[in-house]
C-alpha cells in the first residue's frame, strides 16, 4: 500500500505556489525550502548561484534527484507612454498563454505593484475587426495595465518601475475530482513530491540503497539549473512533467518515464531500471517520448560535461507552460516509484 501523504503534499505544493520565483528571482522559495528541509532533519547545501542540495542519507553510487523551483514569467522590456509595460517572456511563457492573466510586478527596490495582462488595443467593442484577428505578440499588441492610476511613462516610473523588473503571473489553484489544475505544475508539484518522498524517508527511518541527494534547482526554466553537480554523483533523475497531447502515452493519472526529449535519448539502462522498479511496486506506468520543445535539468547536467547517467520522470500533465492540470494519482505514482528505486 502507498505510503503517500497526499496531504502533505499539497499542502506544500499550495505553499510553494505562494511565493513567486520567477527564474532568477530564487532568494525567497530557497530560504523556504532549507526551513521546511531543516524541519525534516537533513543537512544541506546551498549552491552560490541559488539551489539546495539535502543529503538524505545512503552510501556510494550517488544519485541526485531533482525537482525545480523557478517559474516561467515575464520582465519589463519598456515602459509605453501611456504607462503600461511592454513585456518580454522568462522561460518559454507565449503570449497565447497568459493573455488576461493577473500579474505580480516587482521592482528592483522591493515594491510589488498587481496588474493584467491585456491586448492593445483592449475591448473588442472599440477594436477595429482587423486587430482583433491578429495573433498576440509581446512586441506589438501586448501589454501589462497596472492596478494603479497611471497616465504616461512619467507616471510608471515614479512608482519605481524599471526596465529588467520580474513580473509573475497569478497560479491560480483550483482542485477538482482529484484533477489539479494551476499554474506552475511544473514544476512545484514534483518538488512538492520530493519533499514528500523525503518526510516518508525520516519518518520511517528507511534504508536507502545508495547515497541520494535531493536537488532542488532555481534555474531549469532557462536551461542551466543543474550544470553544477557535487562530487561523487553518477546518475540525475529529473523529476519533471509529461506532457500530454494526441500523439503522447502520458496521462495525467499515471507516472511518466522519459524515453527521449527534444535534445536526445535518456540512459536506456537507467530507463530499464526505473520500468522493472514501476512493474515491481505496482506503480501506474507508461513511457513517452517528448518533441520538440522539451527537456529537463538531466540534460543540462549531461551537457554540462558531466560523466553521469541520466532519467526523467513526472506526472502527466495537460497544457503545459500554460494553465496546467494534473491529478492527485499521477503524483501519487511519482511518489511510488521515486521512494521504491531509492529504497529497494
Amino acid at each position: 500500500m502507498s505510503s503517500f501523504d497526499e496531504k502533505y503534499c499539497l499542502d506544500q505544493f499550495q505553499k510553494l505556489l505562494a511565493i513567486d520565483s520567477t527564474t532568477g528571482q530564487y532568494r525567497e522559495i530557497q530560504n523556504y525550502v532549507c526551513e521546511e528541509i531543516a524541519r525534516l532533519g537533513f543537512p544541506m547545501e546551498v549552491t552560490h548561484k541559488g539551489g539546495v542540495i539535502a543529503d538524505l542519507g545512503g552510501e556510494g553510487n550517488d544519485l541526485a534527484i531533482t525537482a525545480h523551483l523557478d517559474d516561467i514569467g515575464l520582465m519589463v522590456r519598456r515602459i509605453n507612454a501611456d504607462g503600461t509595460l511592454n513585456v518580454c517572456r522568462v522561460g518559454g511563457l507565449y503570449p497565447f498563454y497568459c493573455l488576461m492573466e493577473n500579474v505580480r510586478v516587482y521592482t528592483r527596490d522591493g515594491q510589488v505593484y498587481t496588474g493584467s495582462v491585456c491586448r492593445t488595443p483592449g475591448s473588442v467593442h472599440v477594436t477595429e475587426e482587423e486587430l482583433r484577428v491578429d495573433g498576440p505578440d509581446y512586441r506589438k499588441n501586448i501589454c501589462i495595465v497596472l492596478d494603479m492610476p497611471v497616465k504616461t511613462a512619467a507616471d510608471t516610473r515614479a512608482l519605481g518601475i524599471e526596465t529588467g523588473d520580474m513580473i509573475a503571473l497569478e497560479p491560480r489553484f483550483t482542485m477538482s475530482g482529484g484533477y489539479i489544475k494551476s499554474r506552475f505544475v511544473d514544476d512545484k508539484a514534483c518538488a512538492a513530491v520530493l519533499l514528500a518522498v523525503m518526510k516518508t524517508v525520516k519518518e520511517q527511518g528507511l534504508r536507502l540503497n545508495r547515497r541520494v541527494l535531493a536537488y532542488f534547482a532555481m534555474y531549469e526554466e532557462i536551461g542551466h539549473g543543474t550544470t553544477y553537480l557535487p562530487a561523487g554523483v553518477k546518475d540525475i533523475l529529473a523529476i519533471d512533467i509529461a506532457p500530454t497531447g494526441p500523439d503522447q502515452t502520458s496521462d495525467e493519472r499515471k507516472v511518466t518515464i522519459f524515453a527521449k526529449d527534444s535534445r536526445f535519448p535518456y540512459h536506456y539502462e537507467f530507463a530499464n531500471e526505473l520500468r522493472a522498479t514501476a512493474k515491481r511496486c505496482g506503480a501506474d506506468y507508461v513511457m513517452d517520448v517528448f518533441t520538440p520543445h522539451y527537456g529537463t535539468d538531466g540534460d543540462a547536467s549531461v551537457t554540462a560535461g558531466y560523466d553521469i547517467r541520466h532519467a526523467g520522470i513526472g506526472p502527466g500533465t495537460l497544457n503545459s507552460h500554460g494553465y496546467e492540470r494534473t491529478h492527485i494519482d499521477g503524483l501519487r505514482n511519482v511518489y511510488d516509484l521515486t521512494l521504491a528505486y531509492i529504497t529497494e
